[in-house]
């Protein structure tokens, strides 16, 4: 698979199969991420993949707290601007729409936080979860080098693999801590799971703004 492909392929993936990830390849592909750009070379991700028995014993801490309707713990950042405007707020919704009407969740069933929040916290039935933290002294710069690191781990389409980024791990970002052993000097930034898609699942992608809406050209 060329990047091309791989770039072209990778989707956030909400159904995974149980099989197992091996460590080796899981090895690679984050050796790999390890050359992502960094500014200054700080290389400021500070990663945990978790799997096995520490996983399933989290999954089923984190899933406890959104069941019994826990609203999580006090946010670190704000996931999105409290004020966004045009033309953020449309694709947020459609691709919300698109995303839990695939997972089978009504808009108006009244427990659908719930039933999000449970399906999240058991990470799709992912094997294997990575969690990237960064230092608290690290600014705005460094969580971009975060953001490239982790695009380039999502490459592991190349290994057949797929991924779903989660930020909703912030609102257990406790829970996480104590299985991991993260000190107090550091944030999470988000999870991510890893794992191969459920077979017989139908995927989804949701769309993306057309290229005129979002690029510029100057000078060409």
């Amino acid at each position: 698979m060329d990047v091309y492909e791989a770039v072209e392929s990778r989707r956030a993936v909400r159904a995974f199969s149980d099989e197992p990830v091996p460590v080796e390849t899981l090895e690679r592909v984050l050796s790999a991420a390890g050359r992502a750009p960094s500014s200054g070379n700080l290389q400021p991700w500070h990663v945990y993949v978790v799997t096995g028995d520490p996983l399933a014993e989290l999954k089923e801490r984190a899933t406890a707290r959104a069941l019994a309707g826990d609203p999580g713990d006090e946010r670190e950042y704000p996931m999105y601007p409290a004020d966004l405007t045009p033309p953020y707020p449309d694709r947020f919704a459609a691709a919300a729409a698109q995303r839990y009407a695939a997972l089978g969740i009504e808009r108006d069933d009244p427990e659908r936080p719930r039933k999000i929040a449970a399906l999240n916290t058991r990470a799709f039935g992912a094997p294997a979860v990575l969690f990237c933290y960064l230092d608290r002294a690290m600014g705005p710069g460094q969580w971009g080098d975060a953001g490239m690191y982790l695009q380039t781990v999502m490459l592991l389409r190349a290994e057949g693999l797929h991924s779903c980024p989660q930020v909703m791990w912030t609102m257990y970002r406790e829970t996480v801590a104590r299985t991991v052993g993260a000190d107090d000097g550091l944030t999470l930034f988000c999870g991510l799971a890893i794992g191969f898609e459920k077979e017989g699942v139908p995927p989804l992608r949701t769309g993306r703004a057309d290229m005129t809406e979002t690029v510029s050209f100057i000078g060409a």
